[in-house]
């Protein structure tokens, strides 16, 4: 099974442990996994000898690298199941609204590779792991997509404009800067994960939602985390003032102009700069308005707006493009729809933006 279910006994109650198990495609989310975490996860919030949820990729190589979306590119390109890319952008981010809710704690322990969709998986947990190796990243710049999946919520909360610019640059972040931010929450060793589900184990949980989530914070705070000085050093901390003195303006073109025409020699830099001057003018956009509007928006109606920005982007040529540059034909040379944000006419983002969903048709209902 590409998601491995487990229930594992307490000394009192149950740990449902809930594990991609994908890893020679580093977790990556097929719609079949979607599914199956999805009804796995509305039977655990109603069965009462469930108290807690644990969420883990298999593998030493990443939590979860995102959607598998070249499993959609026939479809993009009009052949086959040209339903399967509205099906799965739904269901994924009704997943992530999930986890978010969920009545129970949460705990998330991730190591590797956590970008686009594992970084929403991630982030819609209650308690938040990560090891060493961790790196995180919104990258969807280089496809033609945007940062979804929540991305307008948990980016908004970062210090200053630094979630523009990860939108922007697809900057990869690693544990350091993740603890930096807010990311993530405690850096464990991998060698004390097991340590830890077995400690979680030898627990008494009453099933009472917030006493389980009180003793569970209590635990959570004993255990031996690694010493933030003994990290490599993040990148971040070199360089938000810089960040935020270019990312200050009122106008997107001449934000990307002055984080383009920056002279600085560090090759983390000019990877984030590489990213935006190759990546789509119009996600670019989309990333813009995203965090404008989702600073006055709630967490279910961020969820909705991104599923019709998703949709609108897989109406259009850049997704398919950018699939098929980094994915499929791997030839790094997309051939976007506009040469530049200039070049991008406001209709065109516009449509990303109508409203689709409300109260009586919402696809994020829990049942």
């Amino acid at each position: 099974m590409s998601v491995e279910v487990q229930e594992l006994a307490c000394r009192q109650g149950h740990i449902g442990l809930l594990t991609l198990n994908a890893a020679q495609t580093l977790n990556a989310l097929t719609e079949d996994m979607v599914n199956q975490a999805q009804e796995t996860l509305d039977r655990w919030a109603t069965d009462d000898r469930i108290c807690m949820v644990v969420l883990q990729g298999s593998g030493e190589r990443a939590f979860c690298a995102g959607g598998n979306i070249r499993n959609l590119y026939q479809a993009l390109k009009g052949e086959g199941d040209t339903s399967a890319p509205e099906r799965f952008f739904t269901r994924e981010y009704r997943l992530d609204y999930s986890l978010h809710r969920f009545p129970k704690p949460v705990v998330g322990l991730a190591r590797g590779i956590v970008m686009g969709g594992g970084l929403g998986l991630l982030s819609a947990c209650r308690y938040r792991l990560v090891t060493p190796d961790v790196t995180l990243a919104m990258p969807e710049i280089s496809i033609g997509l945007f940062p979804d999946v929540g991305a307008s919520w948990f980016l908004n909360r970062l210090p200053g404009r630094l979630g523009l610019f990860m939108g922007l640059t697809g900057a990869r972040l690693n544990v350091a800067d993740t603890l930096r931010v807010g990311l993530a929450d405690l850096v464990i060793d991998a060698g004390q994960i097991e340590t830890l589900l077995a400690r979680l184990q030898d627990e008494r949980w009453t099933g009472e939602a917030a006493a389980d989530d009180n003793r569970l914070f209590r635990l959570l705070n004993q255990v031996e985390a690694l010493d933030y000085r003994s990290l490599a050093p993040g990148h971040l901390e070199r360089h938000e003032q810089t960040i935020a003195r270019l990312t200050a303006g009122t106008e997107l073109p001449a934000i990307i102009e002055q984080i383009l025409a920056a002279d600085i020699d560090d090759p983390w830099w000019q990877s984030c700069a590489e990213n935006l001057k190759n990546g789509c003018p119009v996600t670019a956009w989309l990333v813009w308005h995203q965090l404008r509007k989702g600073q006055q928006m709630s967490l279910k109606d961020i969820f909705r707006m991104e599923l019709a920005m998703a949709l609108e982007c897989t109406r259009r040529p850049d997704l398919a493009e950018g699939i098929r540059a980094v994915l499929v034909d791997k030839d790094k040379t997309p051939v976007w729809s506009f040469k530049s944000t200039r070049d991008v006419p406001e209709e065109v983002i516009e449509r990303h933006f109508e409203p689709v969903w409300d109260d009586l048709n919402d696809p994020m209902q829990l049942d």
